[in-house]
This record gives C-alpha cells, structure tokens and sequence, in this order.
C-alpha cells in the first residue's frame, strides 16, 4: 500500500541530499569544534560556515546567529533570556494562538511577577494590529507574535507588528518555525529582533535550530557551562546539525504545484456537508489546510485515513497526544461539534491521482462516520 504523508507541519522527512551530508561529513569530522587541534579547528570552520549561510539566507550577520536544538529552545531562549537581562519591565504582549512552548514560558513569567497580555485574534486568526498598539506602554519589554501559525496556516503580518514594535520602542520576537524555508525572511525588511527557527520543519533532522538575535539586543544565557555560542547557549554544538541545516536550505520545492494541490483539496472540501475551513483562506501558507467536520469526530476520522495510509494529524504534533480541544481554533470562535471533527492536512508535492485519492477517501469516510453519528445535518 502507497503511504501518503500529509503531516508535514508536524515534520518532514529529511531530504536525501541532507541525508548524504550528515553522512559524509560524520565519517570525516567528528572532533569536538572547541578543541584547539587541528582536527577540532577543522569542525569549527565548518560550523562557522554554516553560520555564514543561514545568516545570508535571512539576511543576517553570522554573529547574530545562534545555534540551538530547535523551535522551542529558541523561543524560551527568546522570552526568558531577554526576561533575564531585563528585570525593569515586567509586561509581555502575545496572542492567544501561539506555539505551546511561547504560553507555557509566559505563564512561567507571570508566576514570577510578569503581567503578560494575550491577544484576541479575529475569526480568520488575525492579531488586531489596532488592539495591540493599545496594550503597549512603557513597562512593555517584548511582543511576540507567531509568523505562521502551526496549527491553522495562517500568517500574521509581522512586518507591520515589528513596525509597531520599533515606534513604540519595544523588543519584537517572531517564532518562524513554520514560516522559515517557507516564506522569504530578510532581518532587515523585515524588523524583528529575535526571530525562532527549526530545521526538522524543512527536510533537515530534528535537534537543530537556531534563534536570530539582533545585534545590540540585551538578552542572557539560560543554560550554565562551557560558553559556547558567544556564551549565549552553553553545550557542544551540533555541528552536523548545523550543516545539515544549511544544505536544507538549499532545496527548491515547486510552491505553486503545492498550492494548487492543496486549494483543489480545499474546494473539494468546501463542496462537502458541513464542513469548515478553520483561518483565513486568504493570509495563509501554501500548504496548510485546517479543516472541521460537523458531528464526527477528528480523531476517527485521522485513524480511518490512516488505514488507507493517509497520514494527517488532529492539531500540533507537540501537543495531540493530550486530546484536548485546540486552544487555537477556540479561539478563532470555532463551536465544540466542529473543533472535535478537526484534522490538519500539511503536504508537500502530489500527484494529480494523490490529490483524487486523498479526496475520495474523506468523502468515503466522512459519509461512514456520519452515519453513526448522533448529530445530523
């Protein structure tokens, strides 16, 4: 049986180029990139390099590159570190739809004495750039605001929140984890301060990351040890990580071939009984569909697919295995019936027949489950 992977918000399989380099380069350099030897500066060059091309990629200086394990690390690193540095204000602005890993670092914050803000969003999952210039006053240390959300595909419009950011003199962080390789970021047009990345979101392994600080941004350590990172990030690196990364970024994906396929599946969905596209259709990533069922449940549905070997998830990854109702589309004014008949479809390239058989399965089964089903259209 063909196997169809429809999760890739959740990760990806690494690319066989990626594949060849992390091979190549652990037969060949192994030594620890601290060590004074020639083989230990032999690794340093090379993870030094890799630092000089994810920085270009961005637009960035290498020195404002910071290599850590990945998305979360990145986005605690961001929020704790610059709640370290700067004990004078206490405020912190966010929206109610981020990653996991932001709200639980804020409400960690908040029993230590912050007050952070958590910002409604609209019906499509859109920040109210109005509501947020409000919230910001003098005590306001930092805003942090999603670039694509992980769950809904919906893309916020960082550029003008950084603008709002910088006319009210605050710290701007974008978590990018889903927006980067993705999505053009240039650090410069773009404005941010400290912008989140993960490599296992774009073909390269899980363990690897990076957190873009801007130069000049005040900003300490969580973790204690040896002072790798320009001291910011403590631990021997992941150097193979960090090369696998930037030959990531050098795959090219047919956007528009993904796009196409995924607004076919959208129309085909859109021609179902109940059934709702959850964010907005228009401000979203090209290969995002977050899509409601009315009366059925999502998570029956997903194991049905699975058994045609279609393979979608119920929500984040980094939080599915809890069965609790997603606080983003709860958020976005989603009823109960239809956020317990979710499932999210994040894909990559598909054949014209994939797309039909991918279509045909959910109708197959949509029409199974709601026929027991004890809400009826």
């Amino acid at each position: 049986m063909k196997q169809l992977y429809l999760d890739n918000a959740a990760t990806t399989a690494i690319d066989e180029k990626v594949l060849k380099v992390i091979d190549d380069f652990s037969r060949k350099y192994f030594a620890n990139p601290s060590s004074q030897h020639t083989l230990g500066k032999e690794v340093r060059e090379k993870l030094e390099n890799a630092r000089k091309e994810l920085a270009k990629f961005i637009g960035a200086e290498a020195n404002e590159i910071y290599f850590t394990s990945g998305g979360t690390e990145s986005n605690n690193l961001a929020l704790k570190g610059l709640a370290l540095a700067n004990p004078k204000k206490k405020h912190i602005i966010t929206s109610k739809i981020e990653h996991p890993c932001i709200l639980e670092s804020c409400r960690i914050l908040e029993e230590q004495g912050y007050n952070v803000d958590y910002l409604d969003v609209n019906s499509e999952g859109l920040v109210d750039l109005k509501d947020l210039e409000k919230k910001i006053s003098d005590k306001t240390l930092v805003v942090s605001i999603m670039f694509v959300n992980n769950e809904i595909g919906v893309i916020q419009d960082v550029k003008k929140v950084a603008e709002i950011c910088k006319k009210k003199n605050v710290y701007f962080h974008t978590d990018a984890v889903q927006a980067f390789g993705k999505l053009d970021i240039d650090v410069k047009k773009l404005g941010a301060d400290l912008i989140s990345v993960s490599g296992h979101k774009i073909n390269a392994p899980k363990g690897i990351g990076f957190l873009y600080v801007k130069n000049g941004t005040g900003i300490k350590s969580l973790i204690s040890g040896g002072g790798q990172e320009r001291r910011l990030r403590s631990g021997t690196e992941n150097v193979v990580g960090a090369i696998a990364l930037a030959e990531a970024i050098k795959i090219k994906k047919d956007k528009g071939k993904i796009k196409r396929s995924r607004d076919k599946i959208i129309t085909a969905l859109q021609g179902m009984k109940g059934v709702n596209i959850n964010g907005s259709l228009e401000s979203r990533i090209y290969n995002n569909i977050n899509v409601s069922f009315y009366g059925i449940e999502g998570e029956s549905l997903m194991l049905l697919l699975d058994g045609d070997g279609i393979f979608v998830s119920t929500g984040s990854a980094c939080n599915s295995t809890k069965l609790e109702e997603s606080h983003v589309l709860k958020a976005i004014g989603i009823g109960e019936t239809y956020i317990n008949g979710s499932i999210r479809i994040t894909l990559d390239v598909l054949t014209k027949e994939e797309e039909d058989f991918i279509i045909s399965k959910i109708n197959e089964h949509l029409e199974r489950l709601r026929k027991i089903s004890p809400f009826k259209i």
